[in-house]
């Protein structure tokens, strides 16, 4: 059974910002031990991702701080959800924004970012069509020295990882006892902001942290992925928000299990979610039989999956990579079943016991 939980809000909002946080949580599997399985809907922030929540702490940062003044420039490499959150906060606040992008973004990502008055500068994606991380830093950089544009540098920025304080108090408020933390790494900033405030609030919580099987995050050589909004390739230098001592535990997931993980979601949901987000919760159903009875273990599912409907939903996209295996769809499909079959043997169990 699917169940929601969280706050409803409370004012008026005046601002599409004024909509950021108190995104509902979703309970989406639960075991015969008890274990649940709960979906943070990062999602349903405004921009559909929850990046939108950095982007902002790291533009107030800047006001109070006199690096941004009224009417400036921002400049970012970004490969989509970071640059639709500064650029929504650019808008509002009446800044220029510059995002520094390629072709690994999803196609969505920058006709939204556009749409909302972004200056798009492209550079070539790398010979394999990976991330061309390193180039957009570079070009980014490049664009801030010479016209004087504020970087906000979120691999680096610590109001970066500062901006998730909100979500923890928020997990906490829906959810007191939170186990396990399962989220993407990508810039650092949510699962170890998030985790570190959980912590500071008394949580006794293991986090675990993902990434697409290719990034060097975790070490180890780089790869070819298709996960976009995660990961760091080759040559790229890995930033501070990525805190290794908050994180208990690193896993890298392959496109296949990410995205198919990510369609059977909206199979049994109807609910979008990007690779990333399914990347995650395929780690924590491998994960539910294995943790102690009675655990509760949290995914940030932080991205909306409207934007790959021409990519991980799109069987002929995944078919031309050798990325659409049926076999894993099943798979993740039967793990889900049985772990309803164990709930409805454990409520059987309970009424026997209740009736003898």
């Amino acid at each position: 059974m699917l169940a929601t939980i969280g706050r409803p809000h409370t004012a008026v909002p005046l601002r599409a910002t004024d909509l950021i946080g108190n995104t509902p949580m979703l309970e989406f599997a639960r075991t015969g031990s008890g274990t649940r399985l709960l979906l943070k809907l990062e999602l349903f922030n405004p921009t559909g991702s929850g990046k939108v929540r950095m982007a902002r702490a790291m533009v107030l940062d800047a006001e109070r701080t006199g690096q941004l003044k009224p009417g400036g420039h921002i400049v970012e490499p970004t490969s989509g959800n970071t640059g639709l959150g500064l650029a929504l906060i650019a808008l509002e606040r009446g800044y220029r924004f510059t995002a520094v992008v390629d072709a690994h973004a999803a196609k969505d990502k920058l006709r939204a970012m556009a749409a909302m008055g972004a200056e798009l500068v492209s550079v070539e994606s790398d010979a394999g069509g990976g991330p061309s991380t390193v180039q957009r830093r570079r070009v980014a950089d490049e664009i801030a020295s010479r016209t004087g544009a504020f970087r906000p540098d979120q691999h680096n920025n610590p109001a970066n990882g500062a901006a998730y304080a909100a979500l923890a108090a928020e997990l906490l408020d829906a959810q007191p006892n939170i186990d396990f933390l399962i989220g993407a790494v990508g810039t650092g900033g949510s699962l170890c902001g998030t985790t570190r405030e959980l912590r500071r609030r008394g949580a006794a919580v293991t986090a675990i942290g993902v990434e697409p099987a290719g990034s060097i995050i975790f070490g180890g050589p780089g790869g070819q992925y298709w996960q976009s909004g995660a990961g760091s390739p080759a040559g790229f230098t890995i930033g501070s928000n990525v805190d290794y001592t908050v994180i208990d535990e690193g896993v890298r997931v392959g496109d296949i299990d990410a995205f198919s993980t990510a369609r059977v979601i909206a199979r049994r949901t109807g609910l979008l979610v990007g690779g990333t987000a399914g990347a995650a919760v395929s780690v924590a159903l491998k994960r539910l039989a294995l943790v102690p009875p009675g655990s509760t273990v949290v995914v940030l599912a932080c991205d909306a999956g409207e934007k790959y409907l021409d990519t991980i939903y799109d069987d002929d996209w995944l078919a031309a990579r050798d990325l659409l295996d049926h076999a894993a769809h099943h798979r993740f499909h039967r793990l889900l079943g049985a772990y309803a079959d164990s709930v409805g043997i454990a409520e059987r169990d309970l009424l026997q016991r209740a009736g003898a």
